[in-house]
């Protein structure tokens, strides 16, 4: 008998791990079908579905280890980081899924109800706010749509040595701006910018990560505090905040 393992727990998602067996049960069934039609689709090393039955589904583990966790530094080498960067090249020149993504108007929308939401609770001072939401400007721009990820999270993409042997956690995939992979892989982890984009190659946008930067850690702040994370933790979004004041 194997041991069941709880890997996440929250109002919106519960993963348990049972051998080499993850079960994941999803509030939203339609999390679950972007899930298994992106890791069909993309030309990407992903986990094997087993089965679904609605609201569960079934997938098998990759093997290696996660790239890094937010908040401690990445013990994987620089060429890890570049083999993570051509796999994340290959993922945005595979054709667009075929649903819809959000526009950046919606995401405008949602940044400055998150903002609000921060200032009004106090949550941090409003200077640090108000400053990363000048920074997540730079984001709001219109962009040519390719295949994303979506919450490409560092403790998401799995190596062994240096080769990339699996990409999980697929329902956020959807068209969108290719600068959101790039960004969420090395949110606090901004050091190794450099070696996920040698392995990238050009028409990345510096800037436009840097954007996403604060941008991901403004929106994302109230979601995990309502569903029992710490973003004050040491590494994680709100140093991601903070340290965009230290910059010219």
């Amino acid at each position: 008998m194997h041991e069941v393992e709880v890997v996440v727990a929250h109002r919106q998602r519960v993963t348990l791990r049972v051998g080499d067996v993850f079960l994941k049960v999803d509030g939203d069934p339609a999390h679950a079908e972007i899930e298994v039609r992106a890791m069909a689709l993309a030309p990407v090393p992903t986990p094997v579905v087993l089965w679904r039955e609605p609201p569960v589904l079934a997938i098998g583990a990759v093997p290696g280890e996660a790239l890094g966790v937010l908040g401690e530094p990445s013990g994987a080498s620089a060429a890890a980081w570049a083999a993570v960067g051509g796999v994340v090249r290959r993922l945005h020149e595979a054709p667009v899924p075929p649903w819809v993504g959000v526009g950046v108007d919606e995401v405008a929308a949602r940044l400055d109800g998150e903002c609000a939401w921060l200032v009004d609770n106090a949550v941090l001072p409003a200077e640090v706010i108000r400053r990363n939401r000048e920074i997540a400007d730079g984001a709001l721009r219109r962009w040519e749509p390719v295949f994303i990820h979506g919450d490409l999270q560092i403790t998401h993409v799995f190596v062994d040595g240096d080769e990339v042997t699996g990409v999980i956690d697929w329902s956020e995939a959807a068209p969108g701006d290719a600068m959101v992979d790039l960004a969420t892989l090395t949110l606090g982890h901004e050091e190794r910018l450099d070696d996920l984009l040698a392995g990238y190659g050009p028409g990345a946008d510096r800037d436009v990560i840097r954007a996403w930067w604060s941008l991901r850690a403004l929106v994302a702040s109230r979601w995990l505090i309502g569903h029992g994370f710490d973003p004050d933790a040491p590494g994680c979004e709100f140093d991601v905040l903070r340290a965009r004041m230290r910059e010219r």
